[in-house]
């Protein structure tokens, strides 16, 4: 007898998936009708779903794989990131963006394999360098509570046996035009990426190996000997499943109580004229993430494929366990970034914004993913604890090794983590969440 599975849930984003929109021409795929065949569908065609996708192409070249995705490729969290695929530990909900060595060292290593995997797809699908950049990033304080948290971060670095380059405010202001950076902290190893055209160019190398379907959200799995995926307007069947989709894993009915679901907010500039340019100084093509996890992140984006360069100004946090956040919410932030970006870059009081957008984020309450084989051969690769570019790339990956029986040494270091913990109940977490981020946000101060 089948397990009929609703969705009770198809993914909504709030404003425009910013980094997508610059993009033209964008292709698009089809919307899935009829009834197909295969031997893997993957859902959500994000870093986790593409990950999955040329992770199958590798290991079982010749089974026909299928891809569903919600909307448009690139229009859900894929197209709202700020392109950083960072190496070394990173939590949002750390103090020190650290925890213990030993765990700190497995989280690199293994961060450090989604980004050479990365690295690999992009160097295959010939992606330029404007999209994929290996050009590390900078963290920059604004205030001295800012410095005691590079500080910190710094005992950590070092400790870890990791390369790393102080910059002071002259040198802050060389790379980013700004007075506004006391110092900073440069670490090489991450990868700086346009993350909608990254997507777009990857599904593009797939698409001999992978049946791309937007416009196609799940709504019922029927699971049994051969599992049935419907949709709006068609359905799958295939052998394997692989749920790509993060937090919208618990639309599915699966870890519930066990997510939370973080939103930040973005917003980008137009783009900027050569008198602006000069204005600004500084370099091209940098990523700027705050000394206080709760600050301000900053992009500055090149002229490619004709998007215009641009800034791009990050900050504001907040817990919406329905996975949904509205117009009036993005209206409320608009301030917040408006104040960030004209305190960092006064010489362009008079570049206004083009777009805003909000984002979603999964986290669990320990820091773990929300993985493993879920039904008889229907994988979860989700939660993705604020590091979608990298973990997801990374659980996708580790997906396709498990569901094909991979002896693989990553994998078991993957598998060793532990179930996402049970969350405190309703509504006593999101009050409880929601103002201690506003509270951490306020002792942020200038750093946001």
């Amino acid at each position: 007898m089948k397990k009929v599975v609703h969705v009770n849930r198809i993914p909504k984003d709030t404003g425009p998936a910013a980094w997508n929109r610059i993009l033209s021409p964008v292709q698009s795929y089809p919307t899935l009708t009829g009834t197909v065949l295969a031997d893997w569908v993957i859902v959500g065609g994000g870093f986790t779903g593409m990950a999955a996708a040329r992770r199958l192409s590798q290991l079982v070249p010749n089974d026909k794989v299928v891809m569903l995705e919600a909307g448009h490729l690139a229009e859900g969290p894929a197209g709202r990131n700020s392109g950083f695929m960072i190496d070394l530990p990173h939590e949002l909900n750390s103090k020190s963006y650290a925890g213990g060595r030993e765990q700190d060292k497995k989280q690199i290593r293994l961060n450090r394999v989604a980004i050479d995997f990365a690295r690999q797809m992009a160097h295959d699908f010939a992606i330029p360098q404007e999209v994929f950049d290996l050009s590390g990033k900078v963290t920059g304080a604004a205030s001295a509570r800012g410095e005691k948290h590079i500080d910190c971060y710094l005992k950590h670095i070092k400790a870890l046996d990791e390369q790393y380059r102080l910059l002071d405010q002259a040198e802050m202001k060389a790379l980013t035009g700004s007075d506004y950076y006391t110092k900073g902290l440069f670490t090489p190893g991450t990868a700086m990426i346009q993350p909608a055209a990254f997507i777009r160019l990857i599904a593009q190398g797939l698409r001999k190996d992978v049946s791309i379907y937007e416009n196609s959200p799940v709504i019922e799995m029927q699971l049994g000997l051969e599992h049935t995926l419907k949709t709006p307007k068609g359905r799958v069947k295939a052998k394997r499943v692989i749920l790509a989709v993060n937090g919208h894993i618990q639309s599915f009915g699966y870890f519930k109580q066990q997510l939370m679901h973080i939103f930040t907010y973005a917003s980008m500039t137009r783009a900027l004229n050569q008198n602006e340019v000069q204005r600004l100084g500084g370099t091209a093509n940098w990523g700027l993430l705050p000394a206080d996890p709760m600050g301000t992140t900053v992009r500055r984006t090149s002229n490619w494929n004709g998007s215009g360069e641009r800034l791009t100004i990050r900050n504001h946090f907040t817990l919406n366990q329905s996975m949904e956040v509205s117009e009036a919410e993005l209206i409320n932030v608009a301030k917040n970034h408006d104040q960030a970006f004209k305190a960092r870059f006064p010489m362009l009081a008079d570049v206004t914004m083009e777009y805003r957008w909000g984002g979603r984020l999964c986290l669990s309450l320990n820091s773990v993913p929300a993985f493993g084989e879920l039904e008889e051969r229907v994988y979860a690769a989700a939660c993705q604890n604020g590091l979608g570019t990298v973990k997801g790339t990374l659980s996708g990956m580790m997906a396709v090794e498990l569901a094909t029986n991979l002896d693989s040494p990553i994998l078991k270091e993957f598998m060793a983590y532990d179930a996402p913990s049970r969350l405190p109940p309703e509504p006593f977490m999101s009050l409880g969440a929601n103002a201690a981020l506003r509270w951490k946000e306020w002792r942020a101060g200038c750093e946001v």
